[in-house]
């Protein structure tokens, strides 16, 4: 179980790293003037916080110790207005391959409790994936005129989700 709970700790700081990486691709984003896209990875910034803070509550309703560690900086330069999204793509998979090992890790540990608890988190990151490749795809349709993209998030429930159903609490309940 040592395992598996160090695990959880590191995923916690790796949800705290993708949730800053997030407000630093919307802080581009705003200081572009695109207020969709921005708002967009700001809400996704929200959502990531909210994934690290289940963590915690997991550990905390387990007995286990929870760990609040600190996070590298995030990268804040971009080549163009499609490298944000694109990072956020590369983020979210590899948020993916991180969760899987964890579903494997307690499988290991004999611990079906922490798999249960890790099943949702790997049909949100199913549905992350898809998500953030259609927008790639749109930014990248649209890369000579992000309006178009800005129109799009503004049409699309994308832009407007509220409460995830089915979500693990959150440590401090969910923003």
């Amino acid at each position: 179980m040592a395992r598996f709970r160090q695990g959880l700790n590191d995923q916690v700081a790796n949800e705290f790293g993708a949730s800053q990486q997030y407000v630093a691709i919307a802080v581009y984003y705003d200081a572009q003037t695109l207020p969709q896209l921005a708002a967009h990875f700001y809400r996704q910034a929200l959502e990531e916080r909210n994934h690290a803070l289940m963590l915690v509550q997991y550990l905390l309703d387990a007995g286990e110790p929870a760990l609040v560690p600190g996070v590298e900086a995030p990268q804040t330069d971009f080549a163009d207005a499609v490298a944000p999204v694109r990072l956020a793509l590369d983020q979210e998979r590899r948020v993916t391959e991180q969760v899987a090992a964890l579903v494997r890790l307690a499988r290991e540990e004999d611990d079906p409790l922490g798999e249960q608890f890790l099943h949702w988190f790997l049909q949100e990151q199913r549905e992350e994936i898809a998500s953030m490749s259609d927008l790639l795809t749109i930014v990248e349709r649209a890369s000579t005129d992000l309006l178009l993209v800005e129109e799009f998030l503004a049409r699309t429930a994308a832009a407007d989700r509220g409460a995830e159903a089915g979500a693990p609490p959150a440590a401090g309940g969910a923003l």
